[in-house]
C-alpha cells in the first residue's frame, strides 16, 4: 500500500514542484510505481510533466467538486495520465474556486484523503505537491498525508516559512491525523560558493537538528535544473549525469531507505513528539 507524501512549504521559490517531478522520477527509475498529484491551482507540476492545464477533461478540481457533491470518484482511467512511466493527477485553475467552496462545506477537510485512499493499492508512494501557502488546501494535504517533505532554499525568506508551516503541522496531528510524520526538510538550491548558502545551512542544522529531521543529501543550484522546466523533463531525463540529477537520486535513495526502516519498525510516535517540544520551546523563547 503507498505511503502518500506531501511536499510542502509556505514560501515559494524553494524548488518544491521542481522535487516533486525529480523525486518521482527517480523513485520511478529505482523500479517503484509513482502517482504524482498536483494539487497546487497554479498547475505548476501538470506545465512541468508538459500538460496544458486547460487540456485533461478530469483533473483533481473536478475530483474535489465531486466530493462536495458526494458523488463517487469516477474511474482512474478517466482522470489518471501516463507521464514517462510515473502517473499523474493534473490540476488546473479551477482549484482555486475550489479552495473558496471549501470554507463552506462540512467534513471538507478529508476531500483529498477520500481520493487518494481510493488509489493507495496501486502505488508505492503518491506524492502530493502543494499550493506555496497555507489555506483551506494545504490543510486537506496535510489530512491526507503519511509522511511530509519540507523543502528549504537556505535564503532568509525561505526559512521565515518554516515555523508557521510546524504550527500548523502541529494542529492537524492533534485534531485531525495522529499519524503524520515529517520525513525531512531538504535544503535545496543550494549554493555552496557563497557564504550565505553555508551560513544559513549551518543555522538550520543548528536551529532543528533532534527535533525535526534533516535529510543528509541536499540538492545544488544548478543551471540544467532551468533548462530541465523550459523542455517539460526532469533534470534526471535531461541531464542524467548533471549535478543536480545526482542529487536527487541520492536523495530518492535516502528517502526510500528511510522510509522503509521506519514502516518497518512501526515507530511514529517519536516524530510528532520531537515537534510538539519543538514549538513548546519556540514559545518560552519568545515570553
Amino acid at each position: 500500500m503507498a505511503q502518500v507524501i506531501v511536499c510542502c512549504a509556505q514560501k515559494g521559490g524553494c524548488a518544491k514542484t521542481v522535487t516533486v517531478h525529480n523525486l518521482s522520477t527517480a523513485l520511478s527509475q529505482m523500479g517503484k510505481k509513482i502517482l504524482a498529484v498536483d494539487f497546487d491551482a497554479q498547475a505548476s507540476l501538470t506545465i512541468c510533466f508538459g500538460i496544458e492545464p486547460r487540456t485533461p477533461s478530469v483533473n483533481i478540481a473536478h475530483l474535489m467538486d465531486m466530493q462536495a457533491q458526494d458523488l463517487p470518484t469516477p474511474p482512474k482511467e478517466d482522470f489518471i495520465l501516463h507521464c514517462s512511466g510515473i502517473d499523474l493527477i493534473p490540476s488546473s485553475s479551477r482549484l482555486s474556486a475550489i479552495s473558496e467552496m471549501l470554507r463552506h462545506e462540512i467534513g471538507c477537510e478529508r476531500f483529498l484523503s477520500n481520493i487518494l485512499n481510493t488509489l493507495r493499492n496501486d502505488y508505492d508512494y503518491i506524492i502530493v505537491d502543494t499550493g506555496p501557502k497555507l489555506d483551506n488546501l494545504s490543510v486537506n494535504a496535510l489530512i491526507a498525508a503519511d509522511q511530509l517533505l519540507i523543502p528549504v532554499n537556505p535564503q532568509f525568506l525561505s526559512t521565515a516559512g518554516l515555523q508557521p508551516l510546524l504550527e500548523m503541522i502541529h494542529k492537524v496531528r492533534l485534531r485531525f491525523n495522529p499519524k503524520i510524520q515529517i520525513s525531512g526538510i531538504l535544503l535545496t538550491m543550494c549554493e555552496q560558493r557563497t557564504n550565505l548558502c553555508k551560513i544559513i545551512s549551518s543555522q538550520i542544522r543548528d536551529a532543528y537538528s533532534g527535533t525535526v529531521p534533516i535529510f543528509e543529501n541536499s540538492i545544488p543550484m544548478n543551471v540544467k535544473v532551468g533548462e530541465s522546466v523550459y523542455y517539460a523533463q526532469s533534470v534526471l531525463d535531461y541531464a542524467p549525469t548533471s549535478k543536480a540529477a545526482c542529487a536527487y537520486k541520492r536523495f530518492a535513495v535516502e528517502l526510500d531507505q528511510k522510509l522503509s526502516l521506519e514502516q518497518s519498525t512501526s515507530a511514529p510516535a517519536s516524530h510528532s513528539t520531537q515537534v510538539r517540544v519543538f514549538i513548546a520551546k519556540k514559545g518560552d523563547d519568545s515570553q
